[in-house]
């Protein structure tokens, strides 16, 4: 049994691992023991350039590195006994994917999917019987500027090798849809990209989830503001999530707002991983099974 508290390697300290250190830093449940990075740095922790240099003073790691490098990490970590905490996508190539899978089963393991444990998610899964039939889904994405201004410093979000939004933010919203509908099947889908080697600027297509049709339109570096929405058409009541934690309900009339705690967050998902790392199944945390059906779904997009 691993005592309090988990000590925790972030691996990757771009904006997301710089993000999950200051949480899990100000998390009682875990000391950040170092961290690791391809480019030297200086924190009041340890930093080192290879995972290996860390692996007997953890528990646990946090991978957040480019998602091509997430397979080698990640089998080196449990060949080593520890507990992972994987960023999506969890591989850009589902051969990778499928083994990466294969290998957490059995052990703590987690994907940082940002809905799984969102109050709105919770509530979309509670009101799903009161919709009546559910005739279909829609996923909604636009981003006038991709990468978003926040992610200027991963040049590798711009490239269509393992960047783009598909797997950067569509994942997200393909997680919430296989688990609310169950396995999401490929009916038809397709991608833009403007050049050889860059990002996609558009995707559509057709998924199902229990014979339900889900569609999805999503374009990037157009003029418009930035959105994210997921819209469950019920024959008696329909559900909208918009910007990521905005819930809304329509009985055929206008949307209504449903009040919601805004819960969910980088902290709350290390609470999750901690549960985990002991032993427990929580429900609210992703899993490497789930990352690996989102991730045949994704890729296929691309293909």
């Amino acid at each position: 049994m691993i005592a309090d508290p988990i000590r925790l390697a972030v691996v990757g300290l771009g904006a997301m691992g710089t993000r999950m250190l200051t949480a899990a830093r100000s998390h009682p449940g875990f000391t950040v023991v170092a961290g690791v990075d391809v480019a030297p740095r200086t924190l009041d922790i340890p930093v080192f350039t290879t995972l290996d240099d860390v692996l007997s003073d953890v528990d646990a790691v946090y991978i957040s590195t480019p998602p091509a490098s997430h397979a080698e990490l990640v089998h080196r970590a449990f060949a080593a006994g520890k507990a992972v905490f994987c960023e999506k996508p969890l591989a850009v190539d589902l051969a990778e994917a499928r083994a990466m899978a294969e290998a957490a089963e059995g052990r703590p393991n987690a994907v940082n999917f940002a809905l799984s444990d969102m109050a709105a998610t919770i509530e979309i899964e509670r009101r799903l019987p009161e919709l009546g039939t559910l005739r279909g889904v829609e996923i909604r994405l636009q981003f006038p500027r991709w990468p978003r201004a926040f992610q200027a410093d991963a040049t590798w979000l711009s490239r269509s090798e393992q960047g783009g939004f598909v797997r950067e933010v569509l994942s997200h919203f393909v997680y919430l849809t296989d688990r609310m509908l169950g396995p999401v099947t490929v009916e038809s889908v397709s991608s833009d990209f403007p050049e050889p080697g860059a990002a996609e600027v558009a995707a559509r297509g057709v998924l199902r989830g229990s014979g339900v049709p889900v569609h999805v339109s999503a374009f990037s570096g157009l003029a418009g503001p930035e959105i994210y929405e997921w819209t469950a058409w019920g024959t008696e009541r329909s559900l909208r999530l918009g910007q990521w934690a905005l819930l809304s309900t329509s009985d055929g009339g206008p949307w209504e707002p449903v009040p919601l705690e805004q819960t969910g967050s980088d902290y709350s998902r290390l609470t999750l991983f901690a549960q985990a790392v002991r032993g427990e199944h929580p429900r609210d945390l992703a899993d490497f099974a789930s990352g690996r059906r989102v991730a045949e779904v994704v890729e296929a997009f691309l293909r």
